[in-house]
């Protein structure tokens, strides 16, 4: 047996842990939970107030009603409601979609949209259609955690763009598209999300959109526009798509998870249609169909349901605890503290005080029973170690209030060891995984 043969097979010494360990893909090596995933169990003790998970709070629809909707579409389209459907998606719900996206701004032919399993899935999708390994993918810093994961996935170069209160930073767009090209290197896409961003909850201005569009267009780039909280705006008036500023270089991404349901999984991708057939293949060989009871649900919510007004009353909730949470940071957060201020959507970005180690501080604040998700987890190479993302969507004002108190806690007990010894506790290992909710 040669030694190359002998290095290929799996590693007994491993098995106890993993017997396959041998036979992953090297695309499967860097596939690790994410900060976010990995505080499922803590942030759902219900001791712990969690100011983590991007959760709609489903609770606010009327459920009685939704359920009578599953009760008909059973009785009354069953049959082809538990059959197999096409992996474009339902032609009607395609239909329903291009007149949602219209609230947007975007007038769209349903043959150019596809139906996904959430956003998350057209991501996937988009990824495994343009992505070799060691090809650049650059995002905003910091950026969605589940994208990273997807582009990490497909073996992506993963740079950051930098960012500030209006938006990602046109000229360090243009010096990374310009570093790359000088150095030979392939960047296939430029993924955003310009309103209300997730993790930092930030829209990007009118002004910085036309400049994104120009420059991406002049190096010939495709931008991947995520908007799933686009019409969860609480003040101000709306910025124009990237999508509707585009010349057929931009895959627009929307979704039914943040306005109606994430438990029914419907969300979309409006893309060129020469992109929009490559991603229908791509969707066939990854699950066939989707599934046509879930699609037939929301067409019919989407027929006989008054979803905008349904839409105005989470606005109304929402807004109500973003306020919430603002006014708490406000009145009680340190010095040396700052952050974001939402015009929508469900995040607020907060950095703290010099020194003070957010992913480090995440034990004394679940001591302290509330949960976060420390910055690091949002960028590709360990930044934002002095951030975390807040979450205001499903707790109430008044836990809201209270995780703010119960954090402020933990971040003067930090500030304290700090000015003592001149550091703040256990500094996290390298590769270490804070325990820790939601995916969103």
């Amino acid at each position: 047996m040669s030694a190359d043969h002998r290095e290929q097979q799996p590693n007994p010494q491993g098995s106890r842990i993993d017997p396959h360990v041998g036979r992953y893909a090297r695309r499967a090596q860097g596939m690790v939970a994410s900060e976010v995933r990995a505080l499922f169990a803590v942030a759902s003790r219900p001791e712990v107030v969690s100011l983590a998970g991007g959760m709609p709070n489903v609770a606010a629809l009327p459920l009685d009603q939704i359920g009578e909707l599953v009760k008909d579409v059973v009785s009354e389209e069953g049959a082809a409601a538990l059959q197999y459907g096409s992996a474009q998606g339902d032609p009607v719900l395609r239909e329903q979609i291009c007149d949602y996206m219209t609230l947007e701004g975007i007038t769209a032919s349903p043959d150019d949209v596809i139906v996904t399993v959430g956003s998350q899935q057209a991501l996937d999708l988009i990824t495994r259609v343009f992505v070799d390994p060691d090809d650049i993918v650059l995002c905003e810093a910091p950026t969605y955690v589940t994208a990273i994961n997807t582009f990490a996935a497909f073996q992506a170069d993963i740079q950051h763009v930098g960012m500030d209160e209006r938006g990602v930073i046109p000229e360090e767009l243009e010096r990374s598209l310009t570093e790359a090209a000088r150095a030979g290197r392939t960047v296939k896409f430029f993924y955003t999300i310009p309103n209300f961003q997730n993790p930092a909850g930030i829209t990007m201005s009118a002004e910085r959109r036309a400049r994104v569009m120009e420059i991406c267009e002049r190096h010939d780039v495709l931008v991947v526009e995520d908007n799933p909280y686009g019409l969860l705006r609480y003040e101000g008036d709306p910025e124009p798509t990237l999508f509707s500023q585009g010349s057929g270089n931009v895959i627009y991404l929307g979704s039914l998870s943040k306005t109606l349901s994430p438990g029914l999984r419907i969300g979309w991708a409006l893309a060129p249609a020469a992109v929009r057939a490559k991603l229908v293949l791509a969707a066939e060989s990854a699950m066939l169909s989707h599934s046509t009871f879930n699609q037939l649900v929301v067409r019919r919510y989407l027929n006989t349901f008054p979803w905008q007004e349904q839409i105005k009353v989470f606005n109304t909730m929402y807004s109500e605890r973003r306020d919430a949470m603002l006014t708490a940071l406000t009145a009680m957060m340190p010095d040396g503290c700052t952050w974001t201020r939402p015009e929508g959507g469900f995040f607020v970005w907060a950095t703290l005080p010099e020194g003070i180690d957010a992913k480090a501080m995440l034990p004394r604040a679940v001591a302290e029973r509330v949960a976060y998700v420390p910055g690091t987890g949002f960028y590709a190479d360990e930044r934002g170690r002095a951030n975390m993302r807040l979450s205001f969507c499903y707790p109430t004002p008044e836990q809201i209030r209270e995780g703010v108190r119960r954090l402020v806690g933990a971040i003067e007990g930090e500030v304290d060891l700090r000015d003592t010894f001149g550091t703040t506790s256990t500094q996290p290992t390298e590769g270490s995984q804070a325990p820790a909710p939601d995916l969103p």
